[in-house]
């Protein structure tokens, strides 16, 4: 199986780390292109993956090809590639944000087996939440391959497509409101006498460890349940965590949810 990347930015270097780390598919096997050739150089003396001189001739040597191209040029890419795709039995997997399923079979004179993919800005270190649909014409066997790709740079998970606008937030917004989080607490750190870059090891630490604790499949405790843990009566926990709720914290989250949801349609 040999998969090819058109666009060779941050996020389709993280799936070509994560894919030849994990060895789901072998660097041999990798073909790609991009319109800027320093970009292809960093990933050809990286990991030793086949440079192409075009869209069109990835889609010739290529099984899979992955769309990583930035939204406003998937429209030139289709038609670049739209002649050679129907001489072909090439799955395609775009990861172009906004850009849904019927808008990529629009840009093509053919039905093809395509699938769509939202990763978050997280797959730069192996740890993206990931969310992928199909068409009907696209396969199990094209699903299953879709999830071990985007499996060696996190988690992924189907979703039908009218939930990828709410996927957005969530996996794809929130990463930024976590960040912001850390670095309050950071802040606060430094605000009580301690220096930022040790408060906010301390805080990014303590963050992605209470992620892990939810995450673990031996434990199904409700979050809720973790908190009664941590705080013991009329103790400093507890404290802090009333403060929160008088301050409106969880409002505030569901809120910027909310906004950023109400945005997004608006676009």
């Amino acid at each position: 199986m040999t998969i090819g990347f058109i666009g060779c930015g941050n996020m389709a270097s993280a799936i070509i780390s994560g894919i030849i780390e994990s060895e789901t598919v072998r660097a041999e096997d990798i073909n790609i292109f991009d319109v800027y050739k320093p970009a292809m150089d960093r990933l050809t003396d990286k990991y030793g993956v086949h440079a192409l001189g075009s869209e069109k001739e990835i889609v010739v040597n290529s099984d899979t090809v992955i769309l990583a191209v930035k939204p406003n040029v998937l429209s030139s890419v289709l038609g670049k590639i739209n002649s050679v795709l129907s001489e072909s039995d090439t799955l395609l997997i775009s990861i172009a944000a906004g850009k849904t399923i019927d808008f990529i079979r629009n840009g093509l004179s053919h039905d093809n087996r395509i699938i769509r993919v939202m990763p978050n800005i997280n797959a730069i270190v192996g740890e993206a939440m990931s969310a992928y649909t199909a068409n009907s014409l696209a396969t199990e066997a094209d699903r299953q391959l879709c999830e071990t790709v985007f499996g060696g740079i996190g988690q992924i998970i189907y979703l039908e497509e009218k939930q990828f606008p709410l996927f957005g937030v969530i996996g794809g917004s929130a990463p930024a409101f976590a960040y912001l989080f850390v670095d309050a607490l950071a802040r606060a750190g430094v605000k009580n006498g301690m220096k930022k870059d040790t408060a906010l090891m301390i805080a990014a630490q303590t963050v992605y460890g209470s992620a892990k604790m939810i995450l673990d499949s031996s434990s199904n405790d409700h979050p809720w349940e973790l908190i009664d843990r941590v705080c013991s009566p009329g103790g400093t926990t507890i404290e802090g965590i009333a403060s929160l709720q008088a301050d409106g914290f969880e409002a505030a989250v569901m809120n910027a949810v909310d906004k950023a949801l109400d945005k997004d349609s608006k676009l």
